[in-house]
């Protein structure tokens, strides 16, 4: 790993970004676990609402944000910080037409949509998130910019208030609709718990906009020092565009192919003699059990991609190709060390770990954790597919994600059908199906890189040694939970099971840090040069490893 500046700038926002999201995860466990308790297989009018939200929600933050991270950072790296600014408002401005629209969509559209996928009874959970769709926007607005001037902090911040305000307000109106329970209060329960995501979005807004306010002075002093070229409103709006349209796509194509997957779900599995109850509480164990937990993972990628934007755009921008592939490189490294420990721990300890969260729904637990073994593998193809197509969207090339995730998707939508009507497969049709399109998209993007950027990895470093520590550990979780379980053969099974898999998870991340080091997928110089902090964190673990 390099101790290139940009490197440790670009490994700190990623750390940032990481940590962040651990929060936000913790959070959202705080929050799924006791909504899944309480209102059990409704769930799945929260989780139909959800995915709905989030095809709509993705408009507004998937592409803009990441054309102003680009072009933000592309401009300070010319000096030029009024142009920086002018591109920030310009985006402000997109997003709050695009916000207005899809608020006016999931609002007024609440009914019909919730009817189109199959599950009625979600409208009013979908209708409690339609705000944040036009709060959201706005927010990654902000996000975007400050992200472009490598700079997570404020976005790390507003998101931790964001996820807070949501958990508070979303589990309290949950709470008050759902005691005592009965179906329509259930229905109730689902739309307070979608409510906290509209309120949660106002507040994050308003901290990254009093965060923005406390800097104004900085960054109008850096404005009046800097390069005063200033491009036109209507070219940036066409640039930004450009760049938004074809990622806003790509990104919409996951949401989408999810919102019909559900519907396929839902309408298949009754046409093959389900009833709408054992439809639903399949469903649920798809998308309300299973799928939270999944994304839990993905703070770790995403925060590498996120970062990978302006770090790779700011070499790829002045012609830097050497420290372009160096920036890729490590990119795609970092993320190999991230996924294979959360995959095959979620892998070999997939049923432990639904009991923990999900205590009163054991029954529930058992029948959702082969799905979550599928997704569990998933994960790797998952984060690979991440980085590259960051990767591709830093170098201009944003166009072909969008292409390789759509054949993915494309053959996801047609195998989700065939194996979601096979009786004994059911819903992990769904998983599997999912699974495919990530490597269908993976394969396509890691060609496209290979070309555009020449980039090369060293396989036995990027791949094989993450795998063999990640082995170990998984290893050591799956022996230490059956021994342990064992062990406290004579407690309640819920207590024995939050024990053991409580210190199976603990003492596994210990194991896999000592054995990344032992095997050498980092080594302890590196640590020293390239990350930030990492003269004080490779101090402590020279006292593990030689």
């Amino acid at each position: 790993m390099s101790n290139d500046k940009g490197d440790q700038k670009f490994l700190k926002g990623a750390v940032i970004l990481a940590g962040a999201g651990i929060m936000i995860k913790v959070l959202g466990a705080v929050f799924r676990i006791p909504l899944t308790n309480w209102i059990g297989d409704g769930m799945a009018y929260y989780s139909v609402a959800y995915v709905i939200y989030g095809a709509l929600v993705v408009i507004g933050t998937a592409g803009v944000p990441v054309a102003v991270s680009r072009l933000v950072s592309e401009s300070i790296a010319r000096d030029q910080y009024r142009n920086a600014h002018k591109i920030f408002h310009v985006a402000t401005l997109l997003l709050l037409a695009v916000g207005t629209t899809c608020f006016v969509v999931c609002f007024f559209g609440a009914d019909l949509i919730a009817k189109m996928v199959g599950s009625p009874k979600s409208a009013l959970a979908l209708r409690a998130m339609a705000p944040a769709l036009f709060f959201v926007p706005l927010f990654s607005s902000f996000r975007g910019f400050f992200n472009g001037r490598q700079n997570m902090n404020p976005t790390a911040i507003s998101e931790i208030m964001e996820q807070l305000v949501r958990c508070a307000v979303g589990l309290s109106l949950a709470f008050m609709f759902s005691h005592p329970a009965s179906s329509m209060n259930t229905v109730k329960a689902a739309a307070g718990a979608s409510f906290g995501a509209s309120a949660g979005a106002i507040a994050g807004l308003l901290v990254i906009f009093l965060i923005f306010l406390a800097n104004h002075k900085a960054f109008r002093a850096k404005i009046e020092r800097g390069d005063q070229t200033v491009e036109e409103g209507k070219e940036l709006a066409k640039k930004i565009t450009l760049i938004a349209v074809p990622i806003i796509i790509g990104c919409e194509i996951m949401p989408i192919m999810t919102m019909i997957d559900t519907g396929i779900v839902m309408n298949v599995l009754k046409a093959h003699g389900w009833t709408q109850a054992q439809s639903e509480h399949l469903y649920s164990l798809y998308g309300g059990y299973c799928n939270p937990i999944i994304a839990f993972p993905q703070i770790f990628t995403q925060a590498v991609a996120v970062s990978l934007v302006p770090a790779i755009s700011k070499h790829f921008g002045v012609g830097n190709l050497e420290r372009t592939r160096d920036t890729v490189r490590l990119g795609y490294r970092t993320t190999m060390i991230m996924a294979f420990p959360c995959a095959i721990g979620l892998l070999v300890l997939a049923e432990p770990a639904l009991k923990l969260l999900y205590f009163r729904q054991p029954e529930s637990c058992h029948d959702a954790a082969p799905i979550m073994m599928i997704l569990a593998v998933a994960i790797i193809f998952l984060a690979h597919m991440q980085t590259s197509t960051s990767v591709l969207q830093s170098v201009g090339k944003q166009l072909i994600p969008v292409r390789n995730l759509a054949i993915g998707c494309v053959g996801k939508v047609i195998v989700c059908y065939i194996l979601v009507g096979i009786h004994v497969v059911n819903v992990k049709g769904a998983a599997i199906s999912t699974m495919l399109a990530y490597i269908v998209a993976m394969v396509l993007n890691d060609i496209c890189v290979k070309k555009y950027t020449g980039v090369t990895h060293n396989v036995v470093q990027t791949y094989v040694k993450p795998f063999i520590a990640a082995a170990i550990m998984g290893a050591w979780a799956l022996g230490c939970y059956e021994v342990l379980v064992r062990l406290l053969a004579g407690h309640s099974a819920m207590g024995a099971n939050a024990l053991a898999c409580g210190i199976a998870i603990l003492t596994s991340m210990a194991v896999y840090a000592v054995c990344i080091f032992a095997v050498k997928a980092i080594t302890v110089e590196e640590m020293e040069e390239g990350f930030p902090g990492g003269a004080k964190l490779a101090k402590i673990v020279r006292k593990f490893v030689r």
